[in-house]
This record gives structure tokens, C-alpha cells and sequence, in this order.
């Protein structure tokens, strides 16, 4: 029989990232590690499972077009518009002076100048994949360190497009000519223009024209042309195919075919992805750390200690609290994935000898698998600075307008919840304070006359500030659960009293925050479901004092019975029964409505449906127990009375349907 061996070592690679992918599950690591440790284990310098490698290279590439073609299609203005701030500020700095000091470190040690820029490059970004799977199983992603990660992450995919567009031009050798390389930069954004006018006038055009055939196979094959062939056309133009792919998933961003187009493309993404980090797993070498361990420690402690401290300089160069700028600094300490795209790319180039090359892939893997263990650390040592004040700028000491509030309610934070409770305060005259961490959207706010102030709640000065101990309520409206546990635990410490209201996303938070304080916690999730619950309730016409009795103890139980597994009997138990009692409807008869004109003797309702209409309001009016003559006219208040199914048919024929 016929032996294939790319199909063997799929099945090798497949069954392997399973088995390992299940264990790190078990252990609550990222996948991402799961797949390094998987070809690491299989590949050449493990187990031997898999010794030839360059065709699981060619479909790992495929992955990283991918890869790129869906960070493009998530690419929205209006989306990064809202961290514009984070993006370009955080981002610029933090890619910028983290290739500046890696560079300056490098030629030290003696590396040529176009080398040392180069694995600047490298160091400078982050991996993406395993920072936002943390920080969303973290519920994170809405906290401030959590939104400065985002910033900065997105804006270093961003700039592996020029970084690639300077490949060619590092390799060159010898001192970088400066104009030279704006030329070549020049040209190749050119190149870049006219592929992305050709391809913003055709990828429309074509996709629609798949749409209309509706073959579900066609739409998927051509999505799949479409990113290889924009691929393959940036390559041919001396671009790469990744930045290709970049480009297609951008110009498909803005369309109406993005959402049919990313669920097609996902499990191909998610599969050949996997691939790429198998793939650089097996080019991990025992025998390479065996040599240089001491070496390798150094690198790998230096890349996390450098961008660290870079990371946490720039945020707190925005005036953001020390604690932080630890968070996202111990977070994006890693190398990212597309740091191995960049690596692969420079191949041709020949930027990378074969020692510096072992010794970047065995660090960055390192620094990939560290970057769970430092993620579950980060929160004890930034939660350990709270107390360090980085600069008089953040002093939170109270106005006059703040020391005269008593019985007043502190806002944390002063996003979409914070906004709404403070405009209800507001427009019933109690008196309330904000306190936000974003300084810009402090200094934005109080130009509007808004009582806010600048501090972080989990110090007990800010509290202070806020009038803590004259507060009647504190609400919790902030996505940072570590600030917010502190935050109750300190609420109460200093004013035992003050009732404390907390919003949470999840639900495996609310017995650890009423066990801390909490008076009231409010999870989401289970908002959700109650207003789905009163809808449905309200359609089957089930009275409203039932419906509110219900959620009243939903809520007063503190959702036990929707976090519960188990069956529970409570009052709508006895749905039937009450589904079977008789009710009172009110119907509005609009200026439109077909039944305008005719008598009740016309319409026959009593005989048709089994309801009964007992009264109308006209014109400020009561008439009741109305004979079959009364003719209905527009603006009428019909009053029906039956049982549920009664009244439904009542309406329906009241409809004309």
C-alpha cells in the first residue's frame, strides 16, 4: 500500500496536540502551550515521532495567512477608535523604545547594527492569542490593564506590515542607508495602494456574486481563493503572503459579508494555527539548552525584565496607578506569535545565523509557556503597590466640592453602568461622587460639570477622599474583579455601614463578593435572563404582580435558583393553573385598525373566541357592559375578560388576522 507521509504525520501531530491539549485544559493553561509543548514532545529533538518538517511548514504558513486574514477582518475604525489612546500612544511607545533598548543592548554585546534592529523587532512584540485568552477567562478584557493590553497588542499586529516591508532592506548588510530605505518604503507603499485599490474594487464585486449563486461550497472555496490569491499577488510583487492575507481580511472588514465570512473561516484557522505553533515546537533543541543553559536563562529573564519595565514606564507615563502598569506589564512580557512569522520571513534574508536563531526560538518559547505562572503572580505584586504613588499628578486630594457631600452614593468607575446610575442620581437630585482610573476621561468629564474625581479604589485615601465614611451606598460598575474584592473589603472596613452594590459579568463571583461584603451583587448574565423571562411571562398575559413577585425572589435569593443545577419548585410551578384563571386585557383600537366601523354584534367576538368585552374608554369616558350596537371607533380603550387563550383570540380577530 501507497505510504503517505504527510498524512502520518498529521495524525501524529493531531493525536498529540489532543492529548496534550486535554492535560494543560486539566491544569488551566493556554492552549498556545499546549501546542508547543506538543511538538516539542514529537518533534526531531523529543521523541522522533516526526524528523521531516518542511510540509507541516508550508501548512503552518497557510496558518499564519490565516491568522493574519482574521485580525484584518476584526480590523474596525470604529472599534479602535475607542482605544485610540491605548493603540497609538501605549502601542507607538512601547514598540518603539522596546526595539530602541533591545537594539542598543545588542550592538553592546557586539551584534552589527541591522541585526541588533532586527531582533529589537522581534523582542517588541507580544503574543496575542495566549494575553487575550487569559485575559478573557480572567474577565479582564474591560479592566484598565485589560484595555491598555488590548491597545498595545493590536497596534504590534499592526506594525509587522512595515516591519516585514523592511526585511529585505536589514538583510542588506552594512550601515542602513537612510535614503535608500525611504525609498524602498516608498515604493513598496505604493505597491501596496494600488493592491489595495484593485482589491477593494474586485473582493466586493466577486463575493457578492458568490452570495447570489447561494452554494454554501462555492461562497467558502472563493473566500479561500480570495485570500491566496491577494496573497500570492503581494508576494509576486516582492511583498510577503502574509501581508496579503492582512489585507484581504481588512478590505472584507467593512462589507456585509464579514460575519458569513469569519464563521467559514475560523475552523481552517483554528486547525492550520494550530499547526504553525506545532510546527515551531519542533524546532525546539534539548540538546541547545544542554550547551548555553545559563545563556538561555539570561535571555529568556532579560526579554521578560526589559519589556516589563518598558511596558510599565509607558503606562505609567499616562498617569495610570503603579499597580497597572504591573498588570500589563507582567502580561505582555512574552514573545508573540507573530515574532515567529517575522523569524521565518527573515530567512531569505539571512538576518539570523543558526545560534542566534535556536537561541531566540528556545527563549521565546520559554518566555510563552512562563507567561501562565506569571499571569497568576502578576495580581499579588501589583496589588502589593498600591500604596506607591508614582507621581503628585495622581494625588487625589478632595475639592471643597467633594468634602461637603454626606449620604451620597460613590460611582466606581464611569463606563457604560457607572454613566447610567450616575444620569439617574442625577436627574432625582442625590448628590453622588465618580471615581475613575482613565485620566482623560477624568479630565473630559468634570470640563461637563461632573463630580468625578481621579483615584483608584483600592486605596484607602482615595476613599477617603470620596467621603467614605458619609456614604450611604458604594456601587461597583468597573470589569476589574481583584479591584473590586479589595475595593468592598476596604469599603467596609472603613465605613461598616455603607451598602455596597456590585455588577459582575460572571457568576462564580457572587458568593466570594457577598462573603466579603457585598450587599447586593447583580451578575449580567442573570439580568439577561430574567428580562427574557418577564418577556415570555408577559406574552403568555401571566399577571404582572406574579411576574414581579418572582423576579423579587429570584433576586432576593441572590439568583440561587438559576445557579442551581437542580430542579427547584417555586410559584410558577402552578403555571397551568394560573394560565386556566381568567384576566382583564385592555386593547387600543389605532386609526388603522381593520375593525373600525363595526358593531360588536358584527364582530361576534363572545361567540368566536369565549371573551368577553365588558367596558370601553372613549374620550375620557367609561362605557360599560356594552350592547351589540356600540360601534367601535378609532382612539377606543376596549376592556376584554376571559382566559388566556380567550383574550389571545379576541386580539387576533380584533387584528383582522
Amino acid at each position: 500500500m501507497h505510504h503517505t507521509p504527510i498524512i502520518e504525520a498529521l495524525v501524529i501531530i493531531f493525536l498529540a496536540s489532543l492529548l496534550i491539549i486535554f492535560i494543560f485544559r486539566k491544569l488551566n493553561l493556554p492552549g498556545i502551550a499546549g501546542f508547543l509543548t506538543a511538538g516539542i514532545l514529537i518533534g526531531p529533538h523529543g521523541f522522533k515521532l516526526i524528523t521531516e518538517i518542511r510540509t507541516i511548514n508550508v501548512m503552518a504558513e497557510i496558518g499564519v495567512m490565516l491568522l493574519l486574514f482574521t485580525i484584518g477582518l476584526e480590523f474596525s475604525v470604529s472599534r479602535l477608535l475607542k482605544i485610540r489612546r491605548f493603540l497609538f500612544v501605549a502601542g507607538g511607545m512601547q514598540v518603539l523604545f522596546t526595539i530602541l533598548f533591545s537594539s542598543i543592548v545588542f550592538i553592546f554585546l557586539g551584534i552589527g547594527v541591522n541585526q541588533s534592529i532586527f531582533f529589537g523587532m522581534l523582542i517588541s512584540l507580544s503574543s496575542s492569542a495566549i494575553v487575550l485568552k487569559l485575559l478573557s477567562d480572567k474577565d479582564e478584557l474591560n479592566a484598565p490593564h485589560g484595555k491598555i493590553s488590548l491597545g498595545i497588542l493590536i497596534f504590534q499586529d499592526l506594525a509587522v506590515v512595515p516591519m516585514m516591508m523592511m526585511l529585505p532592506l536589514l538583510g542588506a548588510g552594512g550601515s542602513p542607508d537612510i535614503s535608500k530605505l525611504a525609498l524602498n518604503l516608498f515604493n513598496s507603499f505604493g505597491i501596496l495602494v494600488i493592491v489595495i485599490l484593485v482589491a477593494r474594487f474586485l473582493i466586493p464585486k466577486v463575493l457578492y456574486q458568490l452570495a447570489k449563486l447561494r452554494i454554501r461550497e462555492a461562497f467558502t472555496i472563493g473566500i479561500i481563493l480570495l485570500i491566496l490569491g491577494t496573497a500570492f499577488l503581494t508576494e509576486t510583487l516582492g511583498l510577503s503572503l502574509a501581508l496579503g492575507a492582512f489585507i484581504a481580511g481588512v478590505l472584507l472588514s467593512d462589507t456585509e459579508f464579514t460575519h458569513q465570512v469569519f464563521a467559514d473561516i475560523l475552523p481552517l484557522k483554528d486547525a492550520f494555527n494550530s499547526l504553525f505553533f506545532v510546527s515551531i515546537g519542533l524546532l525546539f533543541n534539548y540538546n541547545f539548552i544542554a550547551l548555553y543553559p545559563f545563556q538561555i536563562a539570561g535571555l529568556t529573564l532579560g526579554i521578560i525584565f526589559l519589556k516589563t519595565i518598558i511596558i510599565i514606564l509607558v503606562v505609567l507615563s499616562m498617569r495610570y496607578p503603579v499597580r497597572v502598569a504591573v498588570m500589563a506589564g507582567i502580561g505582555l512580557a512574552q514573545i508573540g506569535e507573530f515574532s515567529f512569522v517575522l523569524a521565518l520571513t527573515s530567512m531569505p534574508h539571512k538576518l539570523m545565523q543558526d545560534i542566534y536563531y535556536n537561541a531566540f526560538l528556545t527563549s521565546s518559547i520559554f518566555t510563552m509557556l512562563l507567561t501562565p505562572l506569571l499571569f497568576q503572580f502578576a495580581p499579588r505584586l501589583a496589588y502589593g503597590t498600591k500604596d506607591f504613588k508614582w507621581t503628585n499628578k495622581t494625588k487625589t486630594e478632595p475639592g471643597k466640592k467633594e468634602r461637603q457631600l454626606k449620604d451620597h452614593v460613590i460611582i466606581v468607575g464611569f463606563g457604560l453602568n457607572g454613566r447610567n446610575v450616575a444620569r439617574v442620581l442625577k436627574e432625582t437630585g442625590i448628590l453622588y461622587i465618580v471615581l475613575e482610573l482613565n485620566p482623560e476621561t477624568v479630565r473630559r468629564i468634570r470640563l461637563k460639570g461632573e463630580n468625578i474625581i481621579f483615584g483608584d479604589v483600592i486605596r484607602k485615601d482615595v476613599l477617603v477622599s470620596a467621603g467614605i465614611k458619609e456614604a450611604n451606598i458604594i456601587v461597583f460598575a468597573i470589569s476589574d474583579p481583584h479591584s473590586t474584592e479589595i475595593g468592598i473589603r476596604m469599603a467596609k472596613e472603613l465605613n461598616p455601614a455603607i451598602h455596597c452594590i456590585v455588577r459582575t459579568r460572571s457568576i462564580r463571583e457572587v458568593d466570594s463578593l457577598l462573603k466579603l461584603g457585598a450587599d447586593e451583587v447583580i451578575p449580567e448574565e442573570f439580568e439577561t435572563s430574567l428580562q427574557i423571562f418577564t418577556k415570555v411571562l408577559q406574552k403568555y398575559h401571566i399577571p404582572l404582580n406574579i411576574i414581579m413577585k418572582q423576579t423579587n425572589i429570584l433576586r432576593g435569593e441572590s439568583y440561587e435558583i438559576l445557579r442551581s443545577d437542580k430542579p427547584s419548585v417555586s410559584i410558577l410551578s402552578h403555571l397551568d393553573k394560573i394560565l386556566a384563571e381568567g384576566l382583564t386585557e385592555t386593547y387600543f383600537i389605532e386609526e388603522t385598525n381593520p375593525s373600525i366601523g363595526k358593531n360588536l354584534e358584527q364582530l361576534n367576538i363572545r361567540a368566536i373566541t369565549g371573551a368577553t368585552i365588558i367596558a370601553f374608554l372613549r374620550n375620557g369616558k367609561t362605557i360599560t357592559s356594552p350592547s351589540g350596537n356600540e360601534v367601535l371607533m378609532a382612539g377606543d380603550t376596549m376592556v376584554i375578560y376571559g382566559n388566556h387563550n380567550a383574550v389571545d383570540k379576541a386580539v387576533i380577530l380584533l387584528n383582522g388576522e
